[in-house]
């Protein structure tokens, strides 16, 4: 069984952020759509570990075959091995990452593919040290070696997550293909979404990748297209992958989206750039609420999936 929204578009895809809170504190970052205040803090009602095993059991069971954790940085929490073990052992789930800033993986990427994770997505918006430093607040260092002990671990694909910021880091983007190409990962070039930041901070540095997607097309061995994951393109060059991924902007992201989120504190978010329509799926969850009336809660968010530029 799949479930389809009243566009047509199959779930296919669960993103569950187990927190909201971060080591980082990087000026781009869109926070799943949640609105928090600083990421240090994040929320105060965090999921407890069987409560985000249970929601990962519900959807399975209504068809979603691939569950990626988020947050903030997933990594903050104690039991995000726990996590990823439970959830990998559940019938008939087919994928399970994670997207992480890797500043901690040095020490998590054994034991997170021993617990059952299968990829990672990695955010690296540079190579260069005092860049990084200014998006972030973090020492790129920390993460370049969380890129190599993923790798090491067998972590398989390695995703490098690019968000593009003019000005700032398109300069940077032959090299970071190069780094791609040397480490065997798969770079994903990110247009910046109008998410989290402000108004001018987005009319400053937002960048439309339509040149370094007709450099990549000319470059390309091969071109693939990822029909459910918003028919974006998948550019095979000589040794290297990389994917473009263009948000709502484009339609054919919204038109071709296949994600449901479960926010930190609990509620069913049907569209990244939406919070009017959450659906709380952690109160009737802590008030004792049966599988059934909590799959009618996945049903009616997924039949308010409406394309965001549909609106």
């Amino acid at each position: 069984m799949v479930l389809i929204d009243s566009c047509g578009r199959p779930l296919l895809n669960l993103r569950i952020a187990i927190t909201a809170r971060c080591n980082l504190e990087c000026v781009y970052c869109h926070k799943e759509g949640e609105e928090i205040g600083s990421c240090s803090k994040g929320t105060t009602d965090e999921m407890e570990l069987d409560e985000i095993i249970r929601i990962a059991n519900l959807s399975v069971k209504l068809g979603i075959s691939r569950i990626k954790i988020t947050g903030g940085e997933p990594l903050v929490r104690d039991d995000v091995c726990e996590i990823i073990k439970r959830i990998s052992k559940i019938p008939g789930l087919k994928d399970l990452s994670i997207s992480t800033n890797g500043v901690l993986l040095k020490n998590k990427a054994k034991e997170l593919k021993e617990s059952g994770l299968k990829r990672v997505n990695i955010s690296l918006p540079t190579l260069n040290p005092q860049i990084y430093n200014e998006l972030t607040t973090g020492k790129i260092e920390n993460v370049l070696i969380g890129i190599k002990a993923a790798i090491t671990a067998g972590l398989n694909p390695v995703k490098l997550n690019m968000v593009v910021l003019n000005g700032i880091n398109v300069i940077d983007i032959p090299n970071m293909i190069e780094y791609a190409r040397k480490t065997g990962a798969i770079l994903q070039l990110i247009e910046l979404d109008p998410i989290n930041v402000n108004k001018q901070y987005y009319s400053d540095y937002h960048k439309f990748l339509d040149d370094q997607e007709e450099s990549l097309k000319q470059q390309a061995l091969k071109i693939d297209t990822r029909r459910f994951m918003h028919n974006r393109k998948i550019y095979r060059l000589q040794n290297v992958t990389v994917e473009v991924v263009h948000p709502i902007e484009n339609s054919e992201f919204c038109m071709h989206c296949t994600r449901l989120r479960v926010t930190s504190d609990g509620k069913l978010k049907p569209c990244l750039m939406k919070n009017d329509n959450t659906i709380n799926i952690i109160d009737p969850l802590r008030s004792g609420a049966s599988d059934i009336e909590l799959e009618r809660l996945f049903l009616r968010a997924n039949q308010i999936r409406i394309p965001y530029n549909k609106k």
